[in-house]
């Protein structure tokens, strides 16, 4: 008698290290809650790079129940530059450079799961692929505030013909709610229908809106709001499965974090940090609680040179760190008298943020930074760069109390006085510093119940 076939689910991430690490956390819950086999298919070095973030120590090695498939890609192929085949080696604004590539995966990619449903007699139970692959019609996205106004802003395009305000209503947003024209990439606030851009996402939306449902890294009760609007919006079931974070991060013993979470964190698996977790920890721990202030603007984006003037940081993807980018001087300071570290490259972000001397986190307001950060009830001071992150930044600050906007953008001004005046605000113990603590502290524990799977008690993302 034949044995029954475990159930498969193939997934199709975007090519960039912000998408593909979710999509592997994703697919490491799929498992542990359902036995189902998954499959996830990309280009060769993004498969090479999942590949280097499996654990093959434990008893059940990940690669026997989560296959990696790759799919056929050359970079040279589409004018990108030798071994380029994801967002990691361009600067933002060469990103959209992988735009019409990416549309070329499709063949392959039918033909892989036509393979798949050949060996196994039946097609894969589904298929989980990004909002921006919207040619394979089932979707796996953000949070559900910034996923309704990335799709409503390139489906609608609102603020295009507008002179007499530069704040407009978006589609699917309660009329009480405005946005702003500087909360736009300049893409978008200059996408006018028929440029490369604005076919392409609104070509990969629409196509997704045909989908049997999205996914979304949230948790019900953290977005209640904005997963009602989507939902309203895409017409579709919307499920909320986030938040998708290493299960030791939701825990609520935290003394193993160090060891346990050494590098798994979500948005560089396979990086080593330029400095050790230890001594990371060790410096950490030589200060006060909530007195330090942890700056990242991701893997993707970097500030200005005039605004790096102000505040010392910032530099261009995969350019090496110079001196001229600090004050003379400055990390030798900072270093004798141990009032701040500097990392080069990658740093332990979740370790980081899980610390009981971080404060406060200085960010670009990408998603994943976002989750990581109120998983561990660290308020944000929020400088949004690109992509959704001005609409993340918004929803923080207005939806929720849980950050202060610095700024926004590469072309505004930003003087160190009020970066002095805004830190200053947010990490004082007391006052506003001390509501906003307060309110990430709530967050921390919705997104914690969310996960929670212990015997009937199941969190509403299981």
């Amino acid at each position: 008698m034949a044995s029954k076939s475990i159930e498969q689910i193939v997934m199709l991430p975007f090519m960039a290290h912000g998408h593909l690490i979710p999509f592997l956390a994703l697919a490491r819950q799929i498992h542990q809650a359902t036995g189902f086999k998954i499959s996830i298919a990309s280009t060769p070095l993004n498969i090479q790079y999942l590949s280097s973030t499996f654990n093959s120590s434990s008893d059940e090695p990940e690669n026997d129940h989560i296959h990696l498939l790759e799919l056929p890609f050359c970079s040279t192929d589409y004018g990108l530059p030798p071994n380029t085949e994801n967002s990691e080696n361009l600067s933002l604004d060469s990103i959209g450079k992988l735009f019409s590539p990416s549309l070329s995966l499709k063949k392959p990619f039918h033909s892989l799961v036509s393979d798949i449903a050949a060996k196994q007699g039946h097609p894969p139970l589904c298929i989980i692929s990004d909002v921006f692959l919207g040619w394979a019609t089932e979707v796996a996205s953000c949070g559900a505030y910034g996923t309704l106004a990335y799709s409503s802003l390139w489906l609608n395009l609102p603020h295009r013909g507008r002179s007499d305000s530069d704040e407009f209503h978006l589609p699917g947003f309660p009329d009480s709610c405005r946005f702003h024209i500087n909360q736009l990439h300049h893409f978008l606030r200059n996408a006018d229908g028929t440029d490369s851009w604005s076919k392409f996402f609104q070509s990969q939306i629409s196509l997704s809106m045909q989908s049997f449902g999205w996914l979304c890294n949230t948790a019900e009760e953290f977005e209640p709001a904005g997963l009602e609007w989507l939902r309203n919006f895409v017409k579709l079931p919307v499920w909320a499965i986030g938040p998708l974070l290493p299960p030791i991060v939701l825990k609520n013993d935290y003394s193993s974090l160090s060891v346990a979470a050494s590098g798994i964190s979500t948005r560089h698996a396979s990086k080593r940090p330029e400095i050790s977790v230890e001594k990371c920890m060790e410096w950490l721990e030589s200060h006060s609680p909530a007195s330090v202030l942890y700056i990242s603007f991701g893997s993707q984006n970097s500030i200005s040179p005039s605004q790096m003037m102000e505040p010392p940081v910032g530099f261009e993807p995969k350019s090496e760190f110079r001196a001229e980018y600090l004050p003379e001087g400055f990390e030798e300071r900072m270093e004798k008298r141990k009032q701040g570290l500097l990392v080069r490259n990658w740093a332990p972000q979740l370790e980081i943020l899980s610390h009981k001397s971080t404060g406060a986190f200085l960010s670009h307001c990408g998603w994943n930074s976002v989750l990581e950060s109120l998983s561990q009830a660290v308020p944000i001071i929020g400088w949004p760069l690109a992509a959704e992150q001005a609409y993340n930044s918004k929803m923080l600050v207005e939806e929720m109390g849980v950050s202060v906007e610095l700024t926004r953008g590469l072309q505004s001004s930003i003087d160190w006085k009020v970066v002095k005046k805004v830190i200053e605000l947010v990490m004082d113990k007391k006052g506003k510093g001390g509501d906003m603590r307060s309110k990430a502290m709530v967050i921390k524990e919705q997104l914690r119940a969310s996960v929670r799977d212990e015997g009937e008690d199941k969190g509403s993302s299981v």
